[in-house]
């Protein structure tokens, strides 16, 4: 019978025994948690939430369609590396012998507790998918456990680009931390460039390891020693040693004035010449010629890449790489490799991930730490909390994954290099590991503490490792958080992996969102249902009460909030005048190029606030005199509707001017008053008519300014029929109007002699200020 959860144990004693107690009893429940907002949902098999939440008094929603049951697991798209690996479950739900009336019993409570709140709103969602749940439409107080986004660091390619913005957050160097990796697809050419110059370094750590010929000669596969014909010339040490020198320069900036000579394709064929002799050398044990005479200058060489290349004591002398698949998971499609014409050639089989950039290379530690001669890994847990200000938590205990087969650089099968229970679950521990590796390939942080007190090193877990994850961990957080949609009801649990190297400086591998909490060993069985609850802990419990135990989880960074600066109360405006656009001499063409053979007679009336000045005889003599000429207009047909319209808007458009035809012209003078006096107008009646003669429009007025000076309506303002011939007319300056004081124009009568005699002709009422800076304007033109 499996272990039950002590949380489900609570929440089962909290129901009463008999059927009917335990329907109150559950309604008491439900209704205790409605008041209280606590209904949750919890999609995937998750027992251990699920426990937890009931505990604490909250009832669960099931969601339509989707299964409750202890069957229930988890899809694979969205599992980590572990997840679906086994059956086994830390669920308080397995179902054993006897206790399956019992089970029963609690399914069917639960699920009349669930129809009863199926109505309610959920406050709190747990699922193992990150997009099952649109936060964007959760209000504040729903609770979820997933952020928006998080593929900036939570996927290979995403933290491959992100780690490289980690000089805009902090000072800190990501190769220290992060082994170099490449997009295949848009950083193809750098990766090659990467590769053959960690091949020449290589090339000169294997001369000072093998220190010429101490090594035995290699013998071939029928057991035979080669013959001195395998023997390779030294130049392939002078062309290493010539490619690291250049190296150095490119990055003291000494190669700015240097003009390169040799030509594409002659580098690239040296290029291939050199790598097909450095796999002869490093992979085949070929020996090289007189390679004692470059043992100093390799070593001064080495010591001078290392002061400015973190990763050198990790590149080892065999160039192995790792090639990700960036959109799989579980260690599916990784693979190890050691030449370049293979991993171009495994990238180019598939166009579409290479041209996505979904193929990620990463420079292979070749030289981790062991335990017992086996490779590990490390599983390290952390929470988010918030991203503004950045919130971490790290878990005070972590796991170890092995490898089932000893450690090799000559072979590069996944179950040798590989760590992933994914992978390791389908082999079979070999025979020639040792005995002193776990058969279930799991250890704790406490048991590795315990080999590293065993090897005098314990105190560099709590000083070297837990340090160096931390600053990781955080890092790569500053380098997402401006891509991560932050929302405050809102956490989410990360699972991160490590590896050692031998001076026990931590290496981040990659960062897994939805950690696998199955339990397929004795150790996951203990930390991983811990683990849950805990997050429970900070996630509810903190939040409710600040004083409350967080478990296993460690505050570790906290961003400080940033500082406003303080409001001065500026009114920070931009003042300035508006520009008007100038109207130009082809419309005041095209408006003046009308037909002038229409006549109107109007009349209009001009006032000042002064007073009132009219000459009626004058008026009525120059309507006789209109009269009796004839008029083109009465002879043709009424005009449409549509011009007529035309013709009534273009009244309201009226500015005056003067012209004398008859007499020089000059400047009109207001009686009464000097030039710079500026006098107001009198007020004076105007009667404009047309005459057969175009620009011949007299003005009859009685007022102190003398009657040779003519004013007449300019033909901007008139309608099509009124205007004149397109010949221009001259044109003077208008009377002096006071910058304050502007003319109002009333149209009162408008005479169309278009018209049959027997239509009346119609009057029109219309009053208006004119605005000062259109009347500017108008002034402006006759100037």
């Amino acid at each position: 019978m499996s272990e039950v959860a002590p949380e489900e144990v609570a929440a089962r004693r909290s129901l009463p025994s008999t059927k009917l107690d335990k329907l109150k009893g559950a309604k008491a429940l439900v209704e205790k948690a409605i008041k209280e907002q606590k209904v949750f949902t919890v999609q995937g098999r998750y027992p251990v939430i699920r426990a937890g939440l009931r505990a604490r008094g909250w009832v669960e929603r099931y969601l339509p369609n989707t299964s409750h049951c202890s069957s229930h697991r988890q899809s694979d798209k969205d599992k980590d590396e572990e997840d679906g690996s086994t059956g086994e479950d830390n669920s308080a739900e397995t179902k054993e012998g006897g206790d399956n009336a019992e089970e029963d019993d609690l399914d069917s409570m639960y699920d009349f507790m669930s129809r009863l709140v199926r109505n309610e709103r959920i406050y709190f969602y747990w699922s193992s998918r990150y997009d099952s749940v649109y936060c964007r439409s959760l209000r504040q107080d729903q609770v979820t456990n997933h952020f928006a986004n998080t593929g900036n660091f939570t996927t290979k390619v995403g933290l491959c680009v992100n780690l490289r913005n980690l000089r805009w957050y902090d000072t800190a160097d990501p190769d220290s931390f992060f082994p170099r990796c490449y997009r295949l697809g848009e950083e193809r050419d750098a990766f090659i460039e990467d590769f053959r110059r960690t091949a020449c370094s290589s090339l000169l750590k294997h001369v000072v390891e093998t220190n010429v010929m101490t090594k035995e000669p290699t013998k071939n596969e029928h057991g035979k020693a080669e013959s001195v014909a395998a023997l390779v010339s030294a130049g392939v040490i002078n062309t290493a040693l010539q490619k690291c020198q250049e190296y150095l320069s490119v990055l003291a900036h000494s190669d700015i004035d240097v003009t390169v000579k040799t030509l594409p394709f002659v580098e690239e064929n040296q290029w291939n010449h050199f790598l097909q002799k450095f796999y002869s050398v490093v992979h085949k044990g070929a020996p090289i010629r007189n390679s004692a005479d470059f043992v100093d200058r390799c070593q001064v060489m080495l010591a001078q890449l290392k002061d400015v290349c973190p990763q050198m004591d990790l590149d080892g002398v065999n160039n192995i790489w790792i090639i990700k698949p960036g959109a799989m998971s579980r260690g599916r499609g990784i693979v190890c490799m050691n030449r370049l014409d293979q991993i171009l050639a495994l990238v180019d089989s598939d166009r579409n991930m290479a041209k996505d950039s979904k193929w990620v290379v990463q420079k292979y530690l070749e030289q981790p730490m062991l335990v017992n001669g086996t490779k590990f890994d490390l599983r390290q847990w952390f929470l988010v909390t918030d991203w503004n200000p950045l919130t971490v938590w790290f878990y005070r205990e972590c796991y170890l994954r092995f490898s089932t087969q000893p450690y090799s650089t000559t072979k590069l099968h996944s179950s040798v290099h590989l760590c992933n229970n994914a992978i390791q679950k389908h082999f079979q521990p070999s025979h020639e590991r040792h005995p002193g590796v776990p058969r279930d390939n799991m250890w704790s942080s406490s048991d590795f503490k315990d080999f590293l007190q065993q090897q005098g090193r314990g105190e560099q877990w709590e000083t070297v490792v837990v340090p160096g994850m931390q600053k990781a961990v955080v890092h790569v957080l500053q380098t997402a958080q401006d891509k991560v949609e932050h929302r405050k009801a809102t956490f989410e649990l990360y699972g991160a992996d490590f590896m050692l190297g031998n001076d026990l400086r931590p290496w981040l591998l990659e960062v897994n969102a939805n950690p696998t909490m199955a339990c397929t060993s004795v150790v996951t069985a203990r930390l991983c249902p811990a683990v849950q609850l805990d997050t429970l802990k900070v996630v509810l419990d903190k939040r409710n009460n600040p004083n409350a135990c967080t478990g296993g989880f460690r505050l570790i960074y906290k961003q400080a909030a940033v500082e406003l600066p303080q409001f001065i109360g500026l009114n920070l405006i931009v003042e300035g005048n508006h520009i008007m656009k100038p109207k130009y001499t082809k419309r005041r063409k095209r408006l003046g190029s009308t037909k002038p053979h229409l006549a109107k007679s109007i009349q209009i009336h001009v006032s000042c606030e002064d007073g009132e000045v009219t000459s009626k005889e004058q008026v009525e003599s120059c309507e006789k005199a209109q009269e009796c000429k004839p008029s083109p207009e009465n002879q043709q047909q009424k005009p449409s509707p549509r011009r007529e319209k035309q013709e009534r808007a273009v009244v309201h458009n009226v500015t005056l001017v003067s012209e004398d035809h008859t007499q020089p012209r000059r400047r009109p003078q207001c009686s009464g008053g000097s030039r710079g006096s500026r006098a107001p107008l009198a007020q004076r009646n105007i009667s404009l008519s047309r005459t057969p003669k175009p620009r011949n429009t007299s003005c009859v007025f009685q007022s102190s300014i003398k009657p040779s000076h003519g004013v007449y309506l300019w033909r901007s303002f008139l309608p099509r029929t009124f205007s004149e011939p397109s010949n221009k007319p001259s044109t003077t300056r208008a009377a002096s109007f006071g910058r304050d004081q502007l003319p109002l124009l009333r149209l009162t009568s408008l005479q169309p002699g278009y018209r049959k005699p027997s239509v009346d002709t119609f009057q029109i009422e219309s009053s208006y200020r004119f605005h000062k800076q259109r009347y500017v304007q108008t002034m402006s033109r006759y100037k």
